[in-house]
């Protein structure tokens, strides 16, 4: 994720934070910079899951900055919140008019930041509704109806918490997730675990999923993606029938 704010000391506290709870953070003291950035950071800002913006900067405004992103396909879809001291109603109606997806005002405590961003990357990361019903690589498939997996027409006997790793990595295929991510969005919110068991599990996975185990590739510092290895790539398809 990226943070965008002129207070470098304030830059700085986000930066431990966020890196000390498993996220992978930038930091940005200008909205220029944070262009610079997004716009080198691969796929035109696709490598960072959340913007952190201040609104109040020399320049272009956090505002106007965010006004630019949505108005890019490539980056329309990045979440945002914003960290302000700008604290009116018409403040906040106009950020959250402009597309954000948390509105924060300063002074603020972290552990209150920190919250938010769970939450903001729990709905991002969360499987979309419109996702499809059947999930499919080549020859493994993931039916999200009957909560099976299959690999060259075998179901393959994945414990929940495996077909949820699964899944999510399928639908968000070639996009890197995070270890927080991982466990934000495969395992319960009440239940205590660290990037440690996200790790024991994708490897359980990766040996029930026989010739596909290598598409889940891990990037070091960073997480897990699913690798698409072929044109055809993770297909929709409609669900086989129900089994009576």
């Amino acid at each position: 994720m990226l943070v965008v704010d002129d207070e470098q000391d304030l830059c700085e506290i986000l930066h431990f934070n966020l890196t000390a709870v498993g996220y992978d953070a930038e930091v940005a003291y200008s909205a220029d910079e944070a262009f610079t950035l997004i716009h080198n950071s691969g796929r035109e800002g696709y490598d960072y899951d959340l913007l952190l913006v201040d609104v109040m900067m020399p320049g272009m405004s956090g505002f106007q900055m965010a006004e630019k992103l949505k108005q890019d396909q490539l980056t329309a879809r990045v979440p945002i919140i914003f960290l302000t001291a700008k604290d009116t109603e018409e403040d906040k109606l106009q950020g959250f008019g402009i597309g954000a997806d948390d509105y924060v005002t300063k002074p603020f405590s972290v552990r209150e930041v920190m919250a938010r961003v769970r939450a903001v990357l729990n709905r991002s990361t969360a499987q979309p509704a419109h996702a499809a019903e059947l999930l499919r690589y080549e020859g493994l498939e993931v039916n999200r109806i009957q909560k099976t997996a299959a690999v060259d027409g075998q179901e393959v006997a994945l414990t929940k918490t495996e077909y949820e790793l699964l899944s999510l990595l399928l639908i968000h295929s070639g996009h890197v997730l995070s270890r927080q991510q991982l466990l934000d969005g495969a395992w319960p919110h009440d239940v205590v675990v660290t990037g440690r068991t996200v790790d024991v599990n994708i490897a359980r996975l990766r040996k029930k999923i026989g010739r596909y185990a290598n598409n889940i590739v891990a990037r070091q510092g960073f997480g897990y993606y699913f690798e698409v290895k072929s044109r055809v790539g993770v297909e929709a398809g409609e669900p086989p029938a129900f089994q009576k």
